[in-house]
């Protein structure tokens, strides 16, 4: 293991740049937030069309973000390397690889909202879904290249501007909701259409800013200032050797954690409401360990690109340390004050005591969250990404679910089963993966 002196010296620069990406990721929370707020007000059927649209538009999200992670790497690489060029060509062939994905998704999506009466949904939330669903669905070009505009910002040790304009989106797209959604300032009262409107425009203008403070900050005049080196088949290729792992070891955490809802469908509605308000609280703790992945992955590609190979494992280790620590101080919080927690968001005693003993469970397994996010966060620094999305696939889909259904089904547990089987699977996850970092740094050790 590296020296304490060591951990301390890379730790310091890993939080000061995962602090606004934590700030951004629950920022990106708060969006979803507001949206429900509003729309709920305009009637349960709404709410639900709007529950439905986003959860589809998730998993197209996913695959999005996962396919576009290597402009981040890369150019945190390049940059490290003094390679200004190349780091300026990533965020361009980031861009343009958003776009097409982005457009690709849009038409899927597109396709999908003549077809949604398949997906079984209630008929009065087919009825009125349909133009709510293609305006979240345009939505997603702008929403990709975003978040590529703002992980090349964190590549380059910048991350307090688009955290910034995160932060004012989240004011915006409350103030359009409100104008669209109620009709106020003299728009017309378009309710869940109103939403969209709303969204589509929030996502646009944040793009619109954050290409605008990229074009003409003088803190990113070199890279600008780099010359164009056209359109290159081989950067494309990059991105998607990373980017195309990435996305499965996103879907596999994401659908294991979806088929864990199906579950607790099946054992009822108060294990399926406790299991969504027990897992918001996990979410947004989740945000912490989150945000040191997506900085640790960016400074280990920039020590590589700047020949530091020392500071590998320094960074690595003390950014899991750091969430560890995290982690177990939010565990506590869950085991003194869980059943407060979720007493404040139901009213219904049922729920909110189930919710609260699954938050016993979550106080384990988010300490096995937090280490495999993490040490994914690591791995994709060394752009190892191929054995990673091997381990979670099996992880999930071997280990967690089929010991959940067991225990939920077959033994007396029967929903804390359901997260018992989770807690086992992020446990298997977080030990294959923090072991094979140390693996792969171990030539890097010092003396």
């Amino acid at each position: 293991m590296p020296k304490l002196s060591e951990l301390s010296r890379e730790l310091r620069p890993t939080l000061g740049l995962a602090l606004p990406i934590i700030v951004g990721q629950v920022s990106q929370m708060l969006i979803g937030l507001t949206d429900n707020f509003f729309i709920g007000r305009v009637g349960r059927v709404q709410l639900a069309a709007s529950a439905f649209t986003h959860g589809v538009f998730g998993v197209f999200y996913i695959v999005g973000i996962g396919l576009l992670l290597g402009a981040g790497v890369y150019a945190a690489r390049d940059h490290g390397a003094g390679n200004e060029t190349g780091c300026a060509a990533w965020l361009r062939h980031g861009r343009a690889l958003a776009v097409a994905v982005g457009l690709a998704a849009f038409a899927v999506m597109a396709g999908l909202s003549t077809q949604l009466h398949r997906f079984g949904q209630p008929p009065e939330v087919v009825a009125i879904v349909r133009p709510f669903f293609f305006l979240i669905a345009a939505s997603f070009v702008p929403a990709l290249i975003f978040q590529v505009q703002r992980q090349f910002a964190e590549s380059l040790g910048k991350p307090w501007v688009p955290m910034c304009i995160i932060l004012a989106d989240v004011v915006l797209n409350a103030f359009l909701n409100w104008v669209f959604v109620f009709g106020h300032l003299g728009a017309p009262a378009l309710g869940l259409i109103g939403s969209g409107i709303a969204t589509l425009l929030a996502r646009t203008l944040a793009v619109a800013a954050l290409a605008l403070w990229l074009q003409h900050s003088q803190e990113l005049a070199a890279v600008r200032a780099a010359p164009w080196t056209g359109w290159e088949r081989s950067r494309f290729v990059e991105l998607l050797r990373l980017g195309v792992p990435a996305s499965g070891m996103m879907l596999f955490e994401a659908g294991a954690f979806s088929a864990a809802s199906l579950m607790m469908g099946w054992l009822g509605t108060v294990p399926l409401a406790a299991h969504q308000v027990a897992l918001g609280f996990a979410a947004l703790t989740f945000m912490c360990p989150l945000g040191l992945s997506i900085a640790v992955s960016l400074r280990i590609s920039r020590a590589r690109g700047e020949g530091r190979e020392d500071a590998l494992r320094p960074i690595g280790f003390g950014a899991l340390a750091a969430g560890l620590t995290l982690m177990v101080g939010f565990a506590l919080v869950f085991l003194v004050a869980g059943r407060w927690l979720t007493g404040a968001v139901t009213p219904d005693t049922e729920v909110a005591t189930l919710a609260a003993r699954l938050l016993l469970v979550a106080a384990v397994f988010q300490l096995f969250d937090g280490g495999q996010v993490i040490s994914v966060g690591a791995l994709r620094g060394l752009t190892d990404v191929r054995v990673p999305t091997i381990i979670t696939f099996i992880a999930y889909w071997v280990v967690s679910l089929p010991i959940g259904y067991l225990l939920a089904f077959h033994s007396p547990l029967g929903p804390m089963g359901v997260w018992t089987g989770l807690a086992v699977g992020l446990g298997c996850a977080a030990g294959l993966l923090g072991w094979r970092f140390h693996r792969l740094t171990a030539a890097s050790r010092g003396p």
